[in-house]
Protein backbone atom coordinates (compact mmCIF):
# COMPACT_ATOMS: atom_id res chain seq x y z
CA UNK A 1 0.00 0.00 0.00
CA UNK A 2 1.20 3.55 -1.19
CA UNK A 3 2.02 6.20 1.39
CA UNK A 4 -0.31 8.13 -0.64
CA UNK A 5 -3.06 5.92 -0.35
CA UNK A 6 -2.52 5.27 3.39
CA UNK A 7 -2.67 9.10 4.11
CA UNK A 8 -6.45 8.96 2.81
CA UNK A 9 -7.56 5.91 4.15
CA UNK A 10 -6.38 7.71 7.15
CA UNK A 11 -8.65 10.64 6.62
CA UNK A 12 -11.79 8.08 6.10
CA UNK A 13 -10.83 6.58 9.22
CA UNK A 14 -10.95 9.57 11.42
CA UNK A 15 -14.29 10.98 10.30
CA UNK A 16 -15.73 7.43 11.34
CA UNK A 17 -13.63 7.06 14.37
CA UNK A 18 -14.27 10.07 16.56
CA UNK A 19 -18.30 9.46 15.92
CA UNK A 20 -17.94 6.22 16.76
CA UNK A 21 -18.82 4.23 19.91
CA UNK A 22 -16.45 2.33 21.99
CA UNK A 23 -17.02 -1.15 20.72
CA UNK A 24 -16.88 0.84 16.89
CA UNK A 25 -13.61 2.22 17.64
CA UNK A 26 -12.07 -1.24 18.68
CA UNK A 27 -12.99 -2.78 15.09
CA UNK A 28 -11.95 0.62 12.96
CA UNK A 29 -8.85 0.78 15.08
CA UNK A 30 -8.23 -3.38 14.31
CA UNK A 31 -9.27 -2.99 10.48
CA UNK A 32 -6.92 0.26 10.30
CA UNK A 33 -4.03 -1.90 11.79
CA UNK A 34 -4.38 -4.87 9.45
CA UNK A 35 -4.81 -2.74 6.16
CA UNK A 36 -2.12 -0.66 7.04
CA UNK A 37 -0.08 -2.89 9.22
CA UNK A 38 0.62 -0.30 12.11
CA UNK A 39 1.76 -1.26 15.28
CA UNK A 40 -1.89 -0.24 17.31
CA UNK A 41 -0.26 2.34 19.89
CA UNK A 42 1.23 4.23 16.28
CA UNK A 43 -2.17 3.35 14.86
CA UNK A 44 -3.94 5.22 18.19
CA UNK A 45 -1.28 8.48 17.66
CA UNK A 46 -2.01 8.74 14.19
CA UNK A 47 -5.84 9.21 14.70
CA UNK A 48 -5.48 11.22 17.76
CA UNK A 49 -3.36 13.79 15.59
CA UNK A 50 -4.70 16.64 14.86
CA UNK A 51 -2.79 17.40 11.56
CA UNK A 52 -2.59 14.40 8.95
CA UNK A 53 0.78 13.22 7.86
CA UNK A 54 1.84 15.36 4.48
CA UNK A 55 1.14 13.18 1.66
CA UNK A 56 5.18 13.54 0.20
CA UNK A 57 7.37 13.87 3.63
CA UNK A 58 10.53 14.81 2.97
CA UNK A 59 13.65 12.50 3.35
CA UNK A 60 16.16 12.81 6.24
CA UNK A 61 19.13 14.23 6.10
CA UNK A 62 21.11 16.80 4.39
CA UNK A 63 19.73 17.72 0.44
CA UNK A 64 21.63 16.36 -2.60
CA UNK A 65 23.53 18.97 -4.22
CA UNK A 66 24.51 16.97 -7.05
CA UNK A 67 21.40 14.62 -7.81
CA UNK A 68 21.01 16.65 -11.00
CA UNK A 69 21.34 13.87 -14.44
CA UNK A 70 23.13 16.69 -16.50
CA UNK A 71 25.98 16.34 -13.69
CA UNK A 72 25.58 13.33 -13.03
CA UNK A 73 25.98 12.15 -17.16
CA UNK A 74 28.57 14.40 -17.68
CA UNK A 75 31.15 13.03 -14.81
CA UNK A 76 30.20 9.69 -15.77
CA UNK A 77 31.40 10.19 -19.26
CA UNK A 78 33.81 12.29 -17.65
CA UNK A 79 35.48 9.58 -16.37
CA UNK A 80 35.64 7.11 -18.59
CA UNK A 81 37.03 9.49 -21.42
CA UNK A 82 39.93 10.03 -19.04
CA UNK A 83 40.49 6.38 -18.92
CA UNK A 84 38.81 5.70 -15.50
CA UNK A 85 41.10 8.30 -13.42
CA UNK A 86 40.13 8.67 -9.75
CA UNK A 87 38.49 10.65 -8.03
CA UNK A 88 42.00 12.89 -6.89
CA UNK A 89 42.72 13.30 -10.79
CA UNK A 90 39.35 13.39 -11.61
CA UNK A 91 38.75 16.69 -9.84
CA UNK A 92 41.75 18.57 -11.36
CA UNK A 93 41.16 17.12 -14.81
CA UNK A 94 37.27 18.87 -14.64
CA UNK A 95 38.89 22.27 -14.61
CA UNK A 96 41.12 21.05 -17.61
CA UNK A 97 38.52 19.65 -19.79
CA UNK A 98 35.22 21.83 -19.07
CA UNK A 99 35.94 24.78 -21.76
CA UNK A 100 36.97 22.25 -24.46
CA UNK A 101 33.22 20.61 -23.91
CA UNK A 102 31.44 21.06 -26.89
CA UNK A 103 27.69 21.10 -25.69
CA UNK A 104 27.51 24.32 -23.12
CA UNK A 105 26.30 23.59 -19.10
CA UNK A 106 24.52 25.80 -17.10
CA UNK A 107 26.17 27.77 -15.40
CA UNK A 108 24.84 26.47 -12.18
CA UNK A 109 26.42 23.19 -13.14
CA UNK A 110 29.43 24.23 -13.90
CA UNK A 111 30.38 25.67 -10.94
CA UNK A 112 29.22 22.76 -8.68
CA UNK A 113 31.76 20.85 -11.21
CA UNK A 114 34.17 23.01 -9.92
CA UNK A 115 33.45 22.75 -6.25
CA UNK A 116 33.04 18.87 -6.32
CA UNK A 117 35.19 17.15 -3.81
CA UNK A 118 37.31 13.74 -4.70
CA UNK A 119 34.69 11.88 -1.75
CA UNK A 120 31.89 13.21 -3.94
CA UNK A 121 33.28 11.91 -7.21
CA UNK A 122 33.44 8.15 -5.31
CA UNK A 123 30.05 8.21 -4.41
CA UNK A 124 28.85 9.19 -7.18
CA UNK A 125 30.75 7.17 -9.48
CA UNK A 126 30.27 4.00 -7.11
CA UNK A 127 27.71 1.87 -8.87
CA UNK A 128 29.86 3.09 -12.13
CA UNK A 129 32.98 1.79 -11.09
CA UNK A 130 34.07 -2.16 -12.07
CA UNK A 131 37.06 -3.85 -10.91
CA UNK A 132 39.67 -4.72 -13.74
CA UNK A 133 41.61 -8.32 -13.40
CA UNK A 134 45.53 -7.44 -14.74
CA UNK A 135 46.55 -10.59 -17.27
CA UNK A 136 49.11 -11.13 -19.82
CA UNK A 137 52.51 -13.04 -20.12
CA UNK A 138 55.47 -12.39 -19.50
CA UNK A 139 58.50 -12.17 -21.71
CA UNK A 140 61.38 -10.86 -20.19
CA UNK A 141 64.87 -12.37 -20.59
CA UNK A 142 67.35 -11.98 -18.50
CA UNK A 143 70.45 -10.34 -20.32
CA UNK A 144 73.10 -12.29 -18.38
CA UNK A 145 76.56 -11.91 -20.38
CA UNK A 146 76.97 -7.59 -19.96
CA UNK A 147 75.31 -7.23 -16.95
CA UNK A 148 78.38 -6.48 -15.02
CA UNK A 149 78.64 -3.67 -17.53
CA UNK A 150 74.97 -1.62 -16.74
CA UNK A 151 75.13 -0.90 -12.45
CA UNK A 152 71.65 -1.38 -10.47
CA UNK A 153 70.10 1.78 -8.91
CA UNK A 154 67.24 1.47 -7.03
CA UNK A 155 66.35 5.02 -6.19
CA UNK A 156 65.68 6.63 -9.48
CA UNK A 157 62.24 7.74 -8.24
CA UNK A 158 64.46 10.34 -5.78
CA UNK A 159 65.26 12.44 -9.08
CA UNK A 160 63.62 16.18 -9.31
CA UNK A 161 65.33 16.95 -12.35
CA UNK A 162 63.42 16.26 -16.14
CA UNK A 163 65.22 13.70 -18.39
CA UNK A 164 65.90 10.19 -15.66
CA UNK A 165 64.04 8.02 -17.38
CA UNK A 166 62.44 4.55 -16.66
CA UNK A 167 61.21 2.28 -19.33
CA UNK A 168 60.12 -1.45 -20.41
CA UNK A 169 58.09 -3.57 -22.94
CA UNK A 170 54.46 -4.94 -23.39
CA UNK A 171 54.24 -8.08 -24.98
CA UNK A 172 51.03 -7.83 -27.44
CA UNK A 173 51.62 -11.38 -27.94
CA UNK A 174 47.69 -12.89 -26.93
CA UNK A 175 48.16 -16.37 -25.42
CA UNK A 176 51.34 -17.39 -26.82
CA UNK A 177 54.61 -16.14 -27.04
CA UNK A 178 55.69 -18.27 -30.15
CA UNK A 179 56.31 -16.51 -33.53
CA UNK A 180 56.71 -12.72 -34.06
CA UNK A 181 53.93 -10.06 -32.72
CA UNK A 182 54.44 -6.11 -31.87
CA UNK A 183 56.15 -4.85 -28.75
CA UNK A 184 55.05 -1.34 -26.83
CA UNK A 185 58.28 0.18 -25.93
CA UNK A 186 57.48 3.16 -23.33
CA UNK A 187 59.73 5.09 -21.64
CA UNK A 188 58.48 7.39 -18.78
CA UNK A 189 60.21 10.61 -17.01
CA UNK A 190 60.34 10.33 -13.17
CA UNK A 191 60.26 14.02 -12.61
CA UNK A 192 57.19 15.34 -14.99
CA UNK A 193 55.79 11.85 -15.76
CA UNK A 194 55.92 12.65 -19.24
CA UNK A 195 55.74 9.58 -21.31
CA UNK A 196 56.45 7.96 -24.62
CA UNK A 197 55.65 4.95 -26.10
CA UNK A 198 56.78 3.56 -29.67
CA UNK A 199 55.57 -0.05 -31.75
CA UNK A 200 58.40 -2.43 -32.48
CA UNK A 201 58.61 -5.70 -34.31
CA UNK A 202 59.85 -8.14 -31.96
CA UNK A 203 62.02 -7.07 -29.67
CA UNK A 204 65.23 -7.63 -31.42
CA UNK A 205 67.96 -5.28 -30.35
CA UNK A 206 67.93 -3.39 -34.12
CA UNK A 207 64.32 -2.53 -33.18
CA UNK A 208 64.40 -0.95 -29.53
CA UNK A 209 67.24 0.85 -30.64
CA UNK A 210 65.33 2.48 -33.09
CA UNK A 211 62.68 2.96 -30.41
CA UNK A 212 64.54 4.62 -28.01
CA UNK A 213 66.07 7.23 -31.27
CA UNK A 214 62.78 8.25 -31.95
CA UNK A 215 61.39 8.56 -28.26
CA UNK A 216 64.69 10.34 -27.27
CA UNK A 217 64.12 13.14 -30.75
CA UNK A 218 60.82 13.67 -29.21
CA UNK A 219 61.13 14.28 -25.75
CA UNK A 220 60.72 18.03 -25.15
CA UNK A 221 64.16 17.86 -22.68
CA UNK A 222 67.34 16.23 -22.92
CA UNK A 223 68.07 12.61 -21.78
CA UNK A 224 69.52 12.03 -18.50
CA UNK A 225 69.56 8.75 -17.22
CA UNK A 226 68.06 5.57 -18.44
CA UNK A 227 66.54 2.74 -16.67
CA UNK A 228 65.47 -0.54 -17.79
CA UNK A 229 64.85 -3.94 -16.32
CA UNK A 230 67.38 -7.05 -17.53
CA UNK A 231 66.37 -7.98 -20.23
CA UNK A 232 67.89 -8.83 -23.67
CA UNK A 233 66.29 -5.82 -25.30
CA UNK A 234 67.95 -3.23 -23.02
CA UNK A 235 71.23 -5.13 -22.05
CA UNK A 236 73.04 -5.32 -24.99
CA UNK A 237 75.79 -3.00 -26.72
CA UNK A 238 74.10 -1.22 -28.88
CA UNK A 239 72.70 0.60 -26.26
CA UNK A 240 75.42 0.97 -24.22
CA UNK A 241 77.55 2.47 -26.83
CA UNK A 242 74.55 4.80 -27.76
CA UNK A 243 73.91 6.26 -24.13
CA UNK A 244 77.86 6.29 -23.88
CA UNK A 245 78.17 8.20 -26.65
CA UNK A 246 75.74 10.68 -25.53
CA UNK A 247 76.77 10.87 -22.01
CA UNK A 248 73.60 9.39 -20.37
CA UNK A 249 73.27 6.94 -17.31
CA UNK A 250 72.53 3.86 -17.59
CA UNK A 251 71.17 1.62 -15.15
CA UNK A 252 69.65 -1.22 -14.70
CA UNK A 253 66.93 -2.73 -11.67
CA UNK A 254 67.15 -5.48 -9.09
CA UNK A 255 66.48 -8.85 -10.48
CA UNK A 256 63.01 -10.68 -9.89
CA UNK A 257 62.31 -6.73 -8.46
CA UNK A 258 59.61 -5.10 -10.42
CA UNK A 259 59.13 -2.33 -8.22
CA UNK A 260 62.09 -1.21 -8.68
CA UNK A 261 60.62 -0.05 -11.78
CA UNK A 262 57.12 0.90 -10.32
CA UNK A 263 56.88 4.48 -12.52
CA UNK A 264 56.86 2.06 -15.70
CA UNK A 265 55.06 -0.73 -14.59
CA UNK A 266 51.87 0.94 -13.62
CA UNK A 267 51.87 3.09 -16.82
CA UNK A 268 51.91 -0.23 -18.66
CA UNK A 269 49.04 -1.26 -17.42
CA UNK A 270 47.01 2.31 -17.58
CA UNK A 271 48.23 3.63 -20.82
CA UNK A 272 48.59 0.48 -22.87
CA UNK A 273 46.76 -2.64 -21.60
CA UNK A 274 43.47 -0.79 -20.58
CA UNK A 275 43.22 1.14 -24.10
CA UNK A 276 44.87 -2.21 -25.86
CA UNK A 277 44.22 -5.20 -24.03
CA UNK A 278 45.28 -8.39 -24.63
CA UNK A 279 45.27 -9.61 -28.18
CA UNK A 280 47.80 -10.79 -30.25
CA UNK A 281 49.76 -8.17 -32.50
CA UNK A 282 50.97 -10.57 -35.40
CA UNK A 283 49.82 -8.41 -38.44
CA UNK A 284 52.65 -6.28 -39.85
CA UNK A 285 50.10 -4.23 -41.40
CA UNK A 286 49.41 -3.15 -37.60
CA UNK A 287 52.86 -1.62 -36.44
CA UNK A 288 52.76 1.89 -38.69
CA UNK A 289 49.48 2.56 -37.30
CA UNK A 290 49.93 1.87 -34.00
CA UNK A 291 53.22 3.95 -34.35
CA UNK A 292 51.54 7.21 -35.69
CA UNK A 293 48.84 6.47 -32.61
CA UNK A 294 51.64 6.67 -30.20
CA UNK A 295 53.25 9.66 -31.53
CA UNK A 296 50.84 11.82 -31.98
CA UNK A 297 47.16 11.65 -30.18
CA UNK A 298 48.36 9.24 -27.48
CA UNK A 299 51.60 11.49 -26.50
CA UNK A 300 49.78 14.61 -26.83
CA UNK A 301 46.31 13.28 -24.63
CA UNK A 302 48.49 11.84 -21.66
CA UNK A 303 50.63 14.40 -21.42
CA UNK A 304 48.65 17.03 -21.35
CA UNK A 305 45.69 16.22 -20.33
CA UNK A 306 46.01 13.35 -17.95
CA UNK A 307 47.09 13.91 -14.21
CA UNK A 308 49.20 11.81 -11.73
CA UNK A 309 50.17 12.21 -8.16
CA UNK A 310 53.91 11.95 -7.05
CA UNK A 311 54.84 9.78 -3.31
CA UNK A 312 56.69 13.23 -1.44
CA UNK A 313 57.35 11.01 1.63
CA UNK A 314 56.31 7.72 3.34
CA UNK A 315 56.55 6.98 7.13
CA UNK A 316 55.66 3.93 9.14
CA UNK A 317 53.59 4.23 12.36
CA UNK A 318 53.39 0.84 13.67
CA UNK A 319 52.66 -1.32 11.65
CA UNK A 320 51.13 0.81 8.80
CA UNK A 321 52.75 3.52 6.12
CA UNK A 322 52.13 6.44 5.83
CA UNK A 323 52.04 7.99 2.30
CA UNK A 324 51.97 11.50 1.26
CA UNK A 325 51.63 12.83 -2.73
CA UNK A 326 51.16 15.74 -4.21
CA UNK A 327 48.46 17.86 -5.52
CA UNK A 328 48.07 15.88 -8.74
CA UNK A 329 49.20 17.72 -12.25
CA UNK A 330 49.22 17.24 -15.46
CA UNK A 331 53.21 16.22 -17.26
CA UNK A 332 52.96 19.57 -18.78
CA UNK A 333 51.72 21.62 -15.73
CA UNK A 334 54.67 19.86 -14.40
CA UNK A 335 57.03 21.00 -17.09
CA UNK A 336 55.60 24.31 -16.63
CA UNK A 337 56.83 24.55 -13.33
CA UNK A 338 60.25 23.10 -13.62
CA UNK A 339 63.27 25.11 -13.68
CA UNK A 340 65.22 22.95 -15.61
CA UNK A 341 62.78 23.49 -18.63
CA UNK A 342 63.95 26.59 -20.88
CA UNK A 343 61.03 29.26 -21.52
CA UNK A 344 61.19 28.61 -25.42
CA UNK A 345 60.20 24.93 -24.77
CA UNK A 346 57.29 26.12 -22.29
CA UNK A 347 56.23 28.51 -25.06
CA UNK A 348 56.41 25.49 -27.80
CA UNK A 349 54.12 23.16 -25.48
CA UNK A 350 51.83 26.42 -24.03
CA UNK A 351 51.11 26.59 -28.27
CA UNK A 352 50.69 23.47 -28.81
CA UNK A 353 48.31 22.63 -25.57
CA UNK A 354 46.31 25.42 -27.24
CA UNK A 355 45.53 23.80 -30.32
CA UNK A 356 44.00 21.15 -28.50
CA UNK A 357 40.76 19.38 -27.69
CA UNK A 358 41.07 16.21 -25.12
CA UNK A 359 37.56 15.38 -26.30
CA UNK A 360 38.50 15.48 -29.91
CA UNK A 361 42.02 13.06 -28.99
CA UNK A 362 40.03 10.85 -26.83
CA UNK A 363 37.72 10.30 -29.75
CA UNK A 364 40.55 9.41 -32.41
CA UNK A 365 42.25 7.80 -29.78
CA UNK A 366 39.17 5.32 -29.87
CA UNK A 367 38.59 5.25 -33.58
CA UNK A 368 42.39 4.45 -34.45
CA UNK A 369 42.28 1.22 -31.78
CA UNK A 370 38.92 0.34 -33.50
CA UNK A 371 40.61 0.34 -36.89
CA UNK A 372 43.77 -1.54 -35.60
CA UNK A 373 41.65 -4.05 -34.09
CA UNK A 374 39.75 -4.97 -37.59
CA UNK A 375 43.46 -6.14 -38.24
CA UNK A 376 43.87 -8.60 -35.73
Amino acid sequence: MSRRAKVEYLREIKKRYFSASKSEKQKILDEFCKVCEYNRKYAIRLINKKRIIAETKKKPGRHKTYSDPITLNFLKSLWIASNLACSKRLKVIIPIWLPFLKTSLPENTKELLLNISPATIDRILHKAKRKYKKLGLCTTKPGSIIKKHIPIKTNQWDESRPGFLEADTVAHCGSSVSGFFIYSLQVIDIATGWTEARACWGKGQRGIFDALKSIKESLPFKVLGFDSDNGTEFLNYFLIKFFHSHKIQFTRSREYNKNDNAHIEEKNWSHIRQYLGYQRFDNPEILPLLNSLYSNEWSKFFNFFIPSVKLISKERCGSKIVKKHDSPKTPFQRMLLSKDISANVKRRLSFIFNSLNPFDLQLSIKNQIAKILTLI
